[in-house]
């Protein structure tokens, strides 16, 4: 049973969401407050999916996505706000978010977003016929679910390690948007198209030596990105 932590401070929204991901088979802890999230993110083991509201008291969502992104990676993040601007959903995504949902929002559209989420985070505890990929001075290993560059371990998101793991498998292909999307988020996605953009932006800044100007990870103009393994 998949575990998902909900930080939502109005008791109405957050009890109506603990009732559908109970009925879908989810189980449930609740936090009301930040403080009371991190504590049970930090105590808690293995939470699948965190869903975080962004307007809590005490410490805000962003700065709990902060704080858990600096020790947990594999951890799939979820934003719930009523927060649309649009520099709100690329920041959400800049601290390490892995989507962002906006409310008013359907119990259907959240367990779509949560079962995509859990297909990228289970990568990481699944094993596959080819264990490991080799590209320049980078190694993906999928039984230890480790990302290393010349050795050193980068520490990757799910989203981050399921990103990496397509592009290493389609190297020097050329990969759309839209490919990306399906084959990542799945056909099902809903959300904002741009949340490709986004984790590439993050990707880069992980991985390249001058991310600004990427020897890896680069764009085809036209096509969307590939990976190019010796960074020639």
């Amino acid at each position: 049973m998949s575990k998902v932590l909900i930080l939502e401070d109005e008791e109405s929204i957050r009890s109506f969401i603990v009732i559908n991901l109970k009925r879908n088979g989810f189980e449930v802890l609740e936090a009301g407050d930040g403080h009371e999230a991190l504590n049970l993110l930090n105590s808690v083991p293995d939470i699948d999916i965190a869903l975080l509201d962004v307007m809590v008291p005490g410490i805000d969502g962003f700065e709990v996505c902060r704080r858990v992104r600096e020790t947990n990676e594999r951890i799939g993040i979820i934003f719930l706000t009523a927060k649309v601007q649009e520099q709100d959903k690329v920041y959400a995504l800049s601290v390490g978010a892995d989507d962002h949902v906006s409310k008013p929002f359907s119990p259907t559209e959240l367990i779509a977003r949560i079962h995509s989420l859990l297909r990228r985070v289970n990568v990481h505890r699944e094993t596959a016929a080819k264990v490991s990929f080799h590209s320049g001075p980078f190694t993906l290993d999928l039984i230890s679910k480790q990302f290393k560059k010349n050795g050193q371990p980068i520490e990757l998101t799910p989203t981050e390690f399921s990103l990496i793991q397509f592009f290493l498998e389609k190297e020097n292909t050329p990969l759309s948007r839209d490919v990306l999307l399906d084959h990542v988020w799945g056909k099902e996605y809903m959300g904002d198209p741009k949340i490709v953009d986004v984790n590439i932006r993050r990707l880069r800044q992980k991985i390249e030596t001058n991310p600004s100007e990427p020897a890896y990870l680069q764009t085809v103009w036209g096509h969307g990105y590939k990976w190019k393994g010796q960074g020639q």
